[in-house]
Parts: C-alpha cells; sequence; structure tokens
C-alpha cells in the first residue's frame, strides 16, 4: 500500500495484523493493546463498536482475536478516519470492521438504540480546559475532552447497548471516581476492574473496566497488571498479550 508523507506501517505481531501511523497524529500505545486483550472474551457473531477509534487498532486487534460478526469504528476527525479505512483495508478486513467518520453524539442518526452486544472505548483521558495541550489539533482532540466528555462517552453507550450489553474501556486512574459515578448513574454496572502498574514501585495510572448495562451491583477486583519487571524488561504477563511469551 502506498504511504503518505510522514506515515510508516507497524507490525502488531498477532496473526500478521499491520497498522499505518502518522508521526504527525495521535499514535496508538499500550493501552489499546491492553484494551483488546481485556476485551477479547466478546462472544462470536457479536455486533460491536469502537468509540473514537483512531486508526483503528482496536477493531482491527478484536477482529484478529474474537470472531465478533461487524465491529464499527467511530472516528470524529476526518484525516484520522480515512487512515482508519486504509487501515481496514491493509488487513483485509472490509467485510467485519467500517469506519464511520461522526462525533459519538450524533450516532443515534445512524444507529437504533439497543443496537450493539458491545462497546469498547479508549476515550479522551483529560479534561477539556486542564493540563498542558499539545499544539497539534489531531493529538489535542485525541487527548481531551473537546468534542465529548466522559459522561456523553457513557450516556451514548447506554443508548445503543442492548440490555446487558457490555461496555469496556480503559482510562487513567485519577478519573476513576468520575467513571464509577457516571457509569452508575447511567445505569452501566460496573463489574470488573483491573489496575495496570508501571512497575511495583509506582502507583497504577491506568485502569481496564468492564461494565454491564442494566446488572446488578457487583464488583470483581482482577490482580494487577504490571507492564515492567525490576529489570526493565516487559512482564511475562505483557509478553503473553504481545504473543511474545
Amino acid at each position: 500500500m502506498e504511504l503518505n508523507e510522514d506515515e510508516r506501517i507497524d507490525d502488531l505481531e498477532y496473526k500478521n495484523m499491520k497498522i499505518i501511523q502518522n508521526k504527525n497524529y495521535f499514535c496508538f500505545g499500550i493501552d489499546s493493546i491492553l484494551l483488546s486483550d481485556f476485551a477479547k472474551e466478546i462472544k462470536d457473531n457479536s455486533i460491536c463498536a469502537d468509540f473514537g477509534t483512531g486508526t483503528g487498532i482496536l477493531g482491527i486487534l478484536l477482529c484478529a482475536k474474537t470472531k465478533l460478526k461487524k465491529i464499527y469504528g467511530i472516528e470524529v476527525q476526518k484525516e484520522i478516519a480515512k487512515i482508519a479505512e486504509r487501515n481496514v483495508k491493509l488487513n483485509n478486513l472490509e467485510a467485519r470492521f467500517e469506519i464511520i467518520n461522526e462525533n459519538i453524539l450524533n450516532i443515534n442518526k445512524i444507529f437504533s438504540k439497543k443496537y450493539f452486544d458491545y462497546i469498547v472505548m479508549n476515550p479522551p483521558y483529560k479534561k477539556n480546559n486542564t493540563g498542558i495541550k499539545n499544539e497539534i489539533k489531531e493529538k489535542l482532540i485525541a487527548r481531551h475532552e473537546i468534542e465529548a466528555n466522559l459522561e456523553d462517552f457513557i450516556q451514548v453507550s447506554y443508548d445503543l447497548l442492548k440490555d446487558n450489553g457490555t461496555l469496556y474501556m480503559v482510562h487513567r486512574t485519577d478519573r476513576l471516581v468520575d467513571i464509577m459515578c457516571i457509569l452508575r448513574e447511567k445505569r452501566i454496572e460496573p463489574k470488573e476492574i483491573r489496575l495496570i502498574f508501571s512497575n511495583k514501585n509506582e502507583s497504577p495510572k491506568l485502569i481496564l473496566i468492564k461494565a454491564v448495562k442494566n446488572a446488578k451491583p457487583f464488583l470483581k477486583m482482577d490482580k494487577p497488571l504490571y507492564i515492567y519487571d525490576d529489570n526493565g524488561n516487559y512482564t511475562n504477563s505483557i509478553l503473553k498479550i504481545y504473543n511474545k511469551e
């Protein structure tokens, strides 16, 4: 496939999947990889959505790791959505993965309520008007709640999930109270969480969350996941996720 200026193709090292990335835009990180592993129990023939799909990393990996029937990647930024569409073609996933260039606040005009079995999302972590903002517009939108905020993402998830449908998300631990409060308020009950640590000597910065629409209260805490061992190398848990163990 022909590449544009500042683009590269990265090997995802999983079932020959690859992804085009542009260094001027927001490139995926380990959080997307961890979320794809956390959500790999998506049932066969499911209809799914990825809110804020970016260049399509989550959808690509979930197509490889599960037998989902169809996943729709929703991406508000036009140029990023175009890259995602090329990534779908690069991996021959046209029959299972469709990119929609739209704000999540408008997708109720495209899909009916209770349409999806699963929703996955790696939303912007930072509230608008907080923290140091990146000068590049595309990175700014990816990192800050400019086009939609956390409550928007969760409300739309409730509207479009089927009863007992599942939401998988990754976020920062400093937003945990916000996340839990909004999930319960919007009647998507937190059912499972896993804290992500860089190593055993640091506090967790990321959290993986599974929540189920209209479910009864019951929360399972998974074992913590450490990215690096004492020598600065990936732990066996991370190597397994990267299929390198």
